[in-house]
C-alpha cells in the first residue's frame, strides 16, 4: 500500500484525462501504466469485501475513508484519508489518482463532486451520479418510486420544522415513522407513537442522519409480515451484449432501530409476493442503472411484504449490509458480482446453500480491541467469520460477522446467531497480554488421531432465482 504522497506513479505514466466509459477492453496489470483503477469512497467492512473482489480480478485499487487504517485501506494498494463531504477534498483525490472508476461505497459523500467528475469526465462513477444523489435523497427517491414509476409505497409527507412534523404526523396518522430526507439505511429514523414521541423524534431525525438537515419524510407505519432486500444486479448480458437486471433470491432479515443484526437466504415467499417483489426490483434498478441515467452495479432494494401485497422501501446502489450472507449462500457474493458488473463481466446469481449472518458487536468503547473463543465460534458446524479490523470500536458498533450453511435457512440462522454469541471482544490491553496456548498432538492410539478428508455435504437443490415477471403493483 502506498500513502497519498507516493501513489500516482500508474497516472505519471500517461494515463489519458478521459474515462473509459463503459467497461474496459482489457484489464491492465497493478501499479503499472496499464492498470484498470478504481478509486472506492469508503472503506469499511462493505467496501473491504468489494476491493477485495477488484483484487483478486487484477484491478489497482485506492481506498478512501474519513480515518487512517480503515478495513478497505487494509488490502487496497493505496490508501487516502479525506473528509468526503466535502467537495474540494474529492475532487482532489480523483484528480490525482484519476481511476477510470469511482466506486461510492458509503452515503455521507459530497455528491456534489460525483456530479462534477462525470461532468469534467475525469471517471465514470458507479452506477452514475444521478443515482447516488437520487437514493440519498429520501424526497427525490419516494417522488421517483410513486409519482414516475408508479410503485406502491407508503403513505407519506415532507416536514421542514417541527410545526409540520406535527402537522403531517396528524394526517398520516399513529403510529407513523419519521427519518431524515438525506439518509437511509435506518440512520436517524423513530417510530413515531404518539403526539408525545415528535419532538424526540424531530431531534434524531435532524441529527442522526448521515448528513444533518431540517427536512424529513414522514411514512405510514405498514404492519408488514416481513421485509426483504432483493439483491439486483445490472449487468452485461453475455447473450444480447446489452445492460439486463439479475436477481438474487430474495433475502430476510432482522433490524433493531434501523440497523441489521441478522439476514437469511432465502426467504420463503409466496409465489405472487415473490413476483410482485422482482416487479418492483426491477423496475426501480431499471430506472436508476439503465434508462436515462445509465449505469451498472448491484442495488439493494428494501420492501415490506404484508400476505400477496408488497411495498417498496428504499434502495442503495451498492452492495447492501444485509447481503453479507452471500458471501455464504450464493456461487458469487454480493461483493463479486458488483465488481463483475463495473467491469462488463458476467455475474452469476446462482444460490448454492441455504445460509444466514450474524452480527458481532464491539460491546467496548475503546480502541485495538481484541476477540477471544473465536476457535470456540468456528466449532459451529459450516460457519465462518469476517472480523473486519476497525481500530476503535463501541458498543454497538458492527466489529465481524458470522456466516453459516445448513439444509434449510432455520437451522443456518441458530448457527450463525450461535456462533456470534461465542465470541468475546476483549479489551486491547488484555489481548495483548494473553499468550497463545501450546496445542496439544492426540497420541496414535486416540480416535481421530489423523483427519481423513471429510465428504463434501450434500444439499437439496436451491431454487431457481427469481426471474422478473410482468406483476402489476399491489395496492397503492
Amino acid at each position: 500500500m502506498t500513502s497519498s504522497s507516493q501513489s500516482n506513479s500508474a497516472a505519471a505514466g500517461g494515463r489519458p484525462s478521459a474515462p473509459i466509459v463503459g467497461p474496459p477492453a482489457v484489464i491492465g496489470t497493478p501499479l503499472t501504466p496499464t492498470s484498470t483503477k478504481v478509486l472506492v469512497l469508503g472503506a469499511g467492512e462493505l467496501g473491504k469485501e468489494v476491493i477485495i473482489a477488484f483484487q483478486r480480478l487484477g484491478v489497482e485499487v485506492v481506498a478512501v475513508d474519513r480515518y487512517a487504517d480503515a478495513p478497505g485501506q487494509q488490502v487496497a494498494h493505496h490508501a487516502e484519508v479525506i473528509d468526503m463531504t466535502d467537495p474540494e477534498a474529492v475532487l482532489d483525490v480523483v484528480r490525482r489518482h484519476r481511476p477510470q472508476y469511482v466506486v461510492p461505497e458509503i452515503e455521507a459523500i459530497a455528491t456534489e463532486a460525483l456530479v462534477a467528475v462525470e461532468d469534467e469526465g475525469l471517471a465514470e462513477v458507479i452506477p452514475t451520479a444521478g443515482a447516488v444523489v437520487a437514493t440519498m435523497n429520501r424526497e427525490g427517491i419516494r417522488r421517483l418510486a410513486d409519482e414516475e414509476l408508479g410503485l406502491p409505497t407508503s403513505p407519506y409527507l415532507f416536514a421542514d420544522s417541527l410545526e409540520q412534523l406535527t402537522v403531517a404526523a396528524r394526517e398520516i396518522g399513529y403510529p407513523c415513522v419519521v427519518k431524515p430526507v438525506m439518509s437511509s439505511s435506518g440512520k436517524g429514523q423513530t417510530v413515531v407513537k404518539t403526539p408525545a414521541d415528535i419532538d424526540r423524534a424531530w431531534d434524531v431525525a435532524t441529527t442522526s442522519g448521515r448528513v444533518q438537515g431540517d427536512r424529513v419524510i414522514v411514512e405510514g407505519f405498514i404492519e408488514f409480515d416481513y421485509e426483504i432486500t432483493l439483491l439486483t444486479v445490472r449487468a452485461v448480458d453475455p447473450a444480447t451484449g446489452k445492460l439486463a437486471s439479475h436477481f438474487c433470491a430474495p433475502i430476510g432479515h432482522y433490524q433493531v432501530n434501523g440497523d441489521y443484526v441478522e439476514s437469511w437466504q432465502p426467504h420463503e415467499m409466496a409465489q405472487d409476493a415473490l413476483g410482485a417483489a422482482t416487479s418492483i426490483a426491477a423496475r426501480i434498478a431499471t430506472a436508476l442503472g439503465d434508462g436515462r441515467l445509465g449505469g451498472r452495479g448491484i442495488f439493494g432494494v428494501e420492501m415490506f411484504v404484508k400476505g400477496d401485497d408488497v411495498y417498496f422501501s428504499e434502495v442503495s446502489p451498492r452492495p447492501h449490509d444485509t447481503g453479507l450472507v452471500t458471501m455464504a449462500t450464493q456461487r458469487l457474493s454480493e461483493f463479486e458480482m458488483h465488481a463483475r458488473a463495473i467491469l462488463g463481466l458476467p455475474v452469476d446469481v446462482t444460490l448454492a446453500s441455504p445460509g444466514a449472518s450474524a452480527v458481532i458487536y464491539g460491546q467496548l468503547d475503546e480502541p485495538a480491541i481484541g476477540f477471544a473463543d473465536v476457535a470456540k465460534a468456528l466449532s459451529v458446524p459450516e460457519t465462518d467469520i469476517r472480523l473486519f479490523g476497525k481500530p476503535e470500536s463501541t458498543h454497538r458498533r458492527r466489529m465481524g460477522v458470522v456466516t453459516a450453511t445448513a439444509d434449510d435457512v432455520t437451522a443456518a440462522r441458530a448457527r450463525a446467531v450461535e456462533a456470534a454469541s461465542l465470541v468475546t471482544p476483549v479489551p486491547g490491553r488484555v489481548a495483548e497480554a494473553v499468550a497463545p496456548e501450546p496445542i496439544p498432538e492426540a497420541s496414535a492410539g486416540e480416535p481421530n488421531a489423523t483427519r481423513m478428508f471429510a465428504p463434501p455435504t450434500e444439499r437439496p437443490a436451491p431454487g431457481s432465482a427469481p426471474v422478473p415477471g410482468p406483476a402489476a403493483p399491489g395496492p397503492r
